[in-house]
């Protein structure tokens, strides 16, 4: 047991400063595994050389891509690139459910891209933006 919780903290001194794997990573991982399939599936039936050749360069190259944002030293540059896909991630989830509800309207302001949520049945209306004071001329 000794051996291995010196092997854990090599590891751990190891990793200090570096990024790791967030959001991101996971994601881009998940990508290199579908595109891992397809690339099996397309070199057992069509076996095509270089379609083989096409994607074992593409995924090689995400790999790379993966590795160095694990062990990036740079954090904020790394963190500010894993937030913009939370933050894509999460505008997507939401638009999702903003077309199931039958009951309001969305807007987004252009000032601050805050989105602005408004019953819908009330003809032309002018909404000021809760978060920087912007006025918007909409249709319900």
């Amino acid at each position: 047991m000794r051996f291995f919780q010196r092997i854990g903290s090599a590891l751990t001194r190891f990793m200090y400063g570096r990024n790791g794997m967030d959001q991101l990573n996971r994601a881009l991982f998940w990508l290199y595994l579908a595109l891992w399939l397809v690339e099996t599936v397309c070199a057992f039936l069509l076996r095509s050389r270089t379609l083989t050749r096409i994607f074992e360069a593409l995924l090689f190259a995400l790999m790379l891509f993966i590795f160095m944002r694990m062990f990036s030293r740079n954090l904020s540059k790394r963190q500010a690139e894993n937030q913009k896909w939370v933050n894509w991630l999460w505008r997507a989830r939401n638009r999702k459910a903003r077309h199931a509800d039958k009951e309001h309207k969305y807007f987004t302001c252009k000032a601050c891209k805050t989105i602005c949520r408004v019953p819908v049945g009330k003809g032309a209306i002018i909404i000021t933006c809760p978060k920087c004071g912007a006025k918007i001329k909409a249709k319900t």
